[in-house]
């Protein structure tokens, strides 16, 4: 009896400590205003996935649910009503609507918009991004790239040599070092004085923030989540909190789960499936230092929809049945989550270019 007792009160301690380990996400005092922000995208991510993502996990135990500030964003394009990434990331990067396959640049003359990446460099900030596509992808491109059409790959590589930034963690290394100029821009990069690394070991950067870097996770683009991709979460720490050290100012970094996208093009529910897991523990991840931080304004989103995903009734009444009805993105709306300081502007309906000067707004 004393034994069973004893075995009991165990069990009922390691419940306890893992409740405890859990994070309580505002249980922090937030300083008035943000010195840091860090916008998660979500490619192809709207209500649809997030809701998949929420009932495949269990209710409650993702941590979209945790976020107490929830809005949405129109994403349509400036000549669509169905936007595609690069027109998406232009309106976050920029704060305008462009035309579909346009890379910071808007109509009718196709312009160089200057992005918040550039702006906040120039202010002092340092600035970072770090995704699951090749760099010159269209998402992270609209942050540092203005060029007329998302298909210029070896021009934008050449735009990220224009721009000052602080970290770069993405795949598509053969679009700097193969390239039909025959620059090798990836020694153009150890000029300027980034370290260069290759591959998803993280060890050996300059955690110190002494110095700029970049690393190439894949030649070209990087694996699935189900396919042995694990970097993204790890990734986005070690971002954090290089950049945290990289700049007295405060730091602005983009993050994107950049295949949620390719799996609905791919109509692919298990795909779906893992790159959400995955997005969900990069979340917790720049949760936690956020939380740590207290002077982190950190914004969840996606670009668009993609797939049409419906979530319809099973055999089960545990379970639904995803139906995608398109390869293609839609026009559904976007959630928003927020969390920090100034979180509270990102409630409401609103236009995807207002997450653009509701960042702006939240610095003042």
């Amino acid at each position: 009896m004393r034994l069973f007792l004893l075995l009991l009160s165990l069990i009922f301690s390691s419940c306890a400590a893992n409740r405890k380990a859990e994070i309580d996400y505002y249980n922090v005092q937030f300083a008035e205003k943000p010195r840091n922000i860090i916008l998660l995208i979500g490619d192809g991510m709207a209500l649809p996935q997030v809701s998949a993502h929420i009932y495949w996990q269990g209710v409650g135990k993702t941590i979209f649910e945790k976020f107490k500030v929830v809005g949405f964003h129109k994403s349509y394009a400036y000549n669509d009503l169905v936007t595609d990434s690069a027109a998406g990331a232009t309106a976050f990067a920029c704060g305008h609507k462009t035309t579909n396959g346009a890379i910071g640049v808007l109509p009718p003359d196709n312009h160089p918009c200057p992005t918040i990446l550039e702006q906040l460099s120039e202010e002092g900030y340092a600035t970072g991004m770090v995704v699951t596509c090749t760099a010159t992808h269209a998402t992270p491109a609209c942050f540092i790239a203005h060029r007329e059409l998302r298909a210029f790959t070896d021009e934008i590589a050449l735009d990220y040599l224009k721009t000052p930034f602080d970290c770069l963690i993405a795949g598509g290394e053969k679009n700097f070092d193969e390239r039909y100029d025959k620059l090798n821009l990836v020694d153009s990069f150890k000029t300027k004085g980034y370290v260069v690394k290759r591959g998803t070991n993280l060890k050996n950067l300059p955690m110190d923030g002494s110095k700029p870097f970049v690393v190439f996770t894949d030649d070209r683009e990087p694996p699935t989540a189900s396919g042995g991709r694990k970097y993204l979460p790890e990734a986005s720490k070690k971002a954090c909190e290089y950049l945290d050290k990289r700049s007295d100012k405060g730091f602005f970094l983009m993050i994107e789960g950049s295949q949620i996208d390719w799996a609905g093009h791919a109509n692919d529910r298990n795909w779906l499936r893992s790159e959400m897991e995955d997005f969900d523990r990069t979340i917790r991840k720049v949760l936690e230092f956020a939380a740590k931080d207290g002077e982190t304004l950190v914004i969840v989103t996606g670009d668009h929809e993609c797939g049409g995903l419906a979530l319809t009734k099973s055999d089960s009444r545990k379970e639904f049945k995803p139906v995608f009805s398109t390869r293609l993105h839609t026009a559904a709306l976007v959630p928003v989550y927020a969390y920090g300081p100034k979180a509270e502007l990102f409630r409401g309906t609103y236009e995807n270019t207002d997450i653009y000067w509701k960042m702006r707004k939240a610095l003042e």
